[in-house]
């Protein structure tokens, strides 16, 4: 039965990387770069002042350490498919690995902030690379009725990553230097270079593919291209910088909205027409491919903001350090280690629906806890929170990822992993844009809301004052109005979190009867176009 729906939905092992070996060896190797860069987008946040200090910098500056890899990184995802086609997806593999393993010396013996941007960069070039390769890698090694656990396995990794980064990145900032974050990677990535080179192969019918498609020359669609960098680059700007740019009332944030709502709206009319597009938008006409682009960006959204989120206010509500704040999301990432496996035994077994569906329920459930919590919640409180969302996480990541090549024509794998890392990374990046505008623009209303009552007049106010004076063993007048200041900003800012996990929890709650049209992962080809 197996067997005929993996022939149903045209798989057959003459793609597979593994060749002859065990394929469940792939995945232990291609797990070992995708950790590297997924630990490095999240592990580079909670060192953004040491960096600044250490080069002589503002933090504001040393925030386009995060944006420029960001945007390289947004730029690349989308073409990695049509680069794999054209380079050779294990060739393109293993550029991307050394890539990112130079540029990551390069980060770490930066001399200077400009010089750390432009070795980001191309850490972003060489990382845009990695996911979308590797899940390709796996859709074309497993059957379909394996992929749900090979998916599961590998995205141990994706998702514990971003957990781990926080941690690791308080540990090493808190007790050796920034500059480990980025020299951590280049052992391992010289061993995922030797491992995959010695381990996977590229399979000869990829090999025919790519002659032939280059039997002509090489084609390459630079207005695609172009409007892929301005578009998704200008779009990764526009989200990263907005806030700190007091949004439309910069002339950088106006120029980079115009020109993102442009670019897009070009590429689609380009690339649809196109006969041989660097990004294959068609892919979306396919309702249920469309569908899991969408949940992937929702996923997406919930991991990077929560995981944002939550030890950022650790540490500006209650005074946690970045070591602390990060261990509060490990109990989280033990939590996904133990849902994945049983997660990818379920894929295939049961309808797709019936863990997309719940995954999306425990996402609200874990946001509807976050809304309950205060100044007073203790360290097990904001475990617990994590908890709850993390066990979800694999109940929307699996089923997503294996359901998204139902009915997608085997050649078409790297431009289905292409666009379905795009849809993760944007919504990871509209997640965090969005609740860091939300939290300064709620905090902002509750301070003004809680200092409405401090008046003179108010024998509330008054008596306020008194009580708190005593309690600080009489202290003066300007010292009691500015401990009550404080303790105004720090309520302000738990509220204001408090709004972004409700505004989070409505927004999952409206995506879930969505899952209800989605395909099963089992489903025979062909349909539902």
């Amino acid at each position: 039965m197996a067997q005929a729906q993996g022939g149903a939905q045209g798989w057959t092992p003459e793609r597979s990387a593994a060749g002859n070996r065990n394929p469940w060896l792939i995945v232990g190797v291609l797990s070992l770069a995708t950790f590297m860069e997924v630990l490095d987008t999240s592990i580079a946040n909670v060192s953004l002042d040491h960096i600044a200090g250490g080069l002589a910098a503002s933090r504001d500056q040393a925030t386009w350490v995060l944006t420029s890899y960001l945007v390289a990184n947004a730029i690349v995802i989308p073409i990695s498919g049509w680069l794999s086609d054209v380079i050779g997806r294990k060739r393109y593999y293993m550029i991307s690995v050394g890539l990112f393993t130079l540029a990551s010396l390069a980060c770490a013996l930066a001399p200077s902030l400009a010089f750390l941007i432009l070795a980001r960069i191309l850490q972003g070039i060489g990382g845009g690379g990695l996911a979308p390769s590797e899940q390709s890698f796996l859709a074309d090694t497993f059957p379909p009725d394996k992929r749900g656990q090979a998916f599961a396995a590998y995205g141990v990794v994706v998702v514990v990553g971003p957990v781990l980064g926080p941690t690791l990145g308080g540990i090493i900032t808190d007790n050796a230097s920034w500059h480990w974050i980025f020299l951590i990677n280049v052992p391992i990535g010289i061993a995922s270079l030797l491992m995959v080179n010695a381990l996977v192969i590229e399979p000869k019918v990829l090999e025919d593919e790519r002659r032939e498609r280059l039997k002509h020359g090489l084609k390459v669609d630079y207005v695609g291209f172009a409007l892929i960098a301005l578009g998704l680059g200008c779009l990764e700007l526009f989200i990263e910088r907005g806030e700190r740019e007091d949004w439309f009332a910069s002339n950088l944030i106006i120029a980079t909205a115009l020109i993102s709502v442009l670019s897009l709206s070009l590429l689609i009319w380009w690339e649809v027409a196109r006969k041989d597009p660097i990004i294959d938008l068609r892919l979306l006409g396919n309702r249920n491919f469309a569908i899991t682009a969408a949940f992937m960006t929702t996923t997406g959204a919930v991991l990077f903001g929560t995981t944002t989120l939550i030890p950022q206010m650790l540490q500006e509500v209650l005074g946690y350090n970045a070591t602390n704040a990060g261990l509060a999301l490990t109990t989280g990432g033990i939590a996904t280690l133990i849902a994945m496996p049983t997660v990818g035994q379920l894929i295939g077994r049961v309808d797709t629906r019936a863990l997309l569906i719940p995954g999306l329920m425990m996402q609200a459930l874990a946001l509807w806890y976050m809304t309950g919590w205060n100044t007073g919640i203790s360290y097990g409180d904001a475990s617990m929170g994590r908890l709850i969302s993390a066990v979800g996480l694999p109940f929307l990541f699996i089923p997503i990822s294996t359901a998204a090549y139902v009915g997608i024509d085997p050649k078409k794998t790297n431009e289905v992993s292409a666009l379905l890392n795009v849809a993760r990374n944007l919504g990871g990046s509209i997640g965090i844009g969005i609740s860091q505008a939300m939290l300064i623009q709620r905090s902002q209303f509750h301070q003004d809301r809680l200092t409405e009552g401090l008046n003179p007049l108010n024998p509330n106010y008054v008596d306020g004052l008194d009580r708190l004076g005593r309690m600080m063993g009489g202290a003066g007048d300007q010292g009691q109005i500015g401990q009550l200041y404080s303790q105004i900003q720090q309520q302000a800012k738990m509220l204001s979190y408090i709004d972004v996990f409700h505004g989070a929890m409505i927004f999952v709650l409206c995506v879930i009867p969505f899952g209800l049209i989605l395909r099963q992962g089992r489903s025979p080809a062909g349909a539902g176009h």
